[in-house]
């Protein structure tokens, strides 16, 4: 249903090849390669849930090849008391291989175009009338790889913009729309130009957010997205 691209970069990241303890549908694997920054990771999708981490980390919480089975709640319980935390969780959204293909046999809507350098002054006048915690949440900056706009008029309204994620080629995307702009479907069409783009430039389009944000999870589902499932990753605070 995913493309290979989605599902192989989360096989690779959870190290199926290495995995030290299976309890029921549940796994923990051990990668030597994770970063510092993602030396704890979990992943829940329909049929069970994974976790991986980094050899010291299966050290200190008695994970290691050739220990006792560990079930969920006894691996979470072992972070705890490591002090270990995590991040609180974020929704995974993909576009199915088949809604993909639909979405770029479709041209964009007339008020939404890609932004420039040469938009920074319309850019700004848009962050500017933004809420400062929208601006902290949603992480749209015009130098990412890719920006999209829709205007009311001339007016910048909303803006969605993309990065390669993680050396992948997933495309991560962030969007904002201003407050006295939103239900019109502004976020909806930027979301899906920008994906439209992205997926020209061979990359699979990737949509996060936070499993209490349930204006974003309505937005992935009205821009066609379809649930894959949920990350947590270790807190660096």
């Amino acid at each position: 249903m995913f493309s290979p691209v989605v599902t192989d970069y989360w096989h690779e990241s959870f190290a199926d090849g290495s995995v030290v303890s299976r309890a029921g549908g549940f796994s923990i694997a051990v990668n030597a390669d994770l970063r510092e920054d993602r030396r704890v990771m979990l992943l829940t999708t329909s049929d069970r849930v994974r976790a991986v981490v980094s050899p010291p980390v299966a050290e200190v919480l008695g994970c290691s090849s050739g220990t006792a089975p560990m079930s969920e709640n006894g691996f979470r319980r072992a972070l705890h008391d490591a002090g270990i935390t995590l991040h609180g969780a974020d929704h995974l959204f993909y576009y199915t291989q088949d809604d993909l293909r639909t979405l770029l046999r479709q041209a964009p809507r007339a008020d939404v175009r890609q932004l420039t350098e040469a938009d920074a002054a319309l850019f700004g006048a848009f962050t500017a009338s933004a809420p400062e915690q929208d601006l902290d949440d949603a992480y749209v900056e015009l130098d990412h790889w890719a920006v999209f706009g829709a205007f009311d008029g001339d007016r910048l309204v909303s803006a969605a913009s993309m990065y390669p994620w993680s050396g992948s080629q997933l495309a991560d995307l962030g969007v904002l729309t201003l407050p006295a702009h939103r239900g019109r479907g502004h976020a909806r069409a930027v979301v899906r130009a920008s994906y439209r783009y992205a997926a020209g430039q061979g990359y699979q389009p990737q949509y996060r957010c936070q499993l209490d944000n349930h204006g974003s999870i309505a937005l992935a589902k009205s821009a066609g997205l379809a649930h894959f499932g949920t990350w947590e990753v270790i807190s660096t605070e």
